[in-house]
């Protein structure tokens, strides 16, 4: 089926998007985890995973509207040095892929493509749900501090 050249570009643009930012949570998941922040690193982990699965779901789509989906391209990558960097860093992406996926959609439903707005609006959901977190952690770190922010997040191994 041949898609709207303006719908393929949105999809290949928020597929850069969930590219760049399967790189970033998981070079940052891979810092927490060496910096022993185990429980942090493993939710991190996910949100890749998670934002590796909307790159499928968008491969899918790109492809299904006869187009060629751009693996080529990464946005910048932007990796934090502190908790708090970090959050910072990746709030940051999804308020740029909250503001696209927005856009997006809204293109999309005004050219009758009705099934690819559908799934930049399930990403959406998923994007502002991470962003909420990100804020919640955000917050808990301002008001605790780092050193006792990152204390709850230090796991020790079980015996063996």
């Amino acid at each position: 089926m041949q898609g709207d050249p303006e719908v393929i570009e949105f999809l290949n643009e928020q597929l850069t998007a969930e590219l760049t930012a399967i790189n970033q949570y998981f070079l940052h998941a891979k810092m927490q985890d060496n910096f022993g922040w185990t429980k942090l690193a493993k939710y991190t982990r996910a949100e890749s995973f998670d934002e590796m699965k909307h790159a499928e779901i968008l491969t899918d789509r790109i492809l299904f509207l006869e187009g060629l989906p751009n693996y080529q391209r990464l946005f910048h990558v932007r990796i934090g040095q502190t908790v708090t960097e970090m959050f910072q860093a990746d709030r940051q992406v999804e308020v740029e892929a909250i503001d696209r996926l927005k856009r997006g959609a809204e293109v999309m439903r005004a050219k009758g493509d009705i099934t690819s707005a559908n799934i930049f609006e399930d990403i959406l959901a998923d994007e502002e749900h991470h962003i909420d977190y990100l804020d919640t952690q955000l917050e808990l770190v301002e008001k605790l501090g780092e050193p006792l922010y990152i204390a709850q997040l230090i796991e020790q191994p079980s015996e063996a």
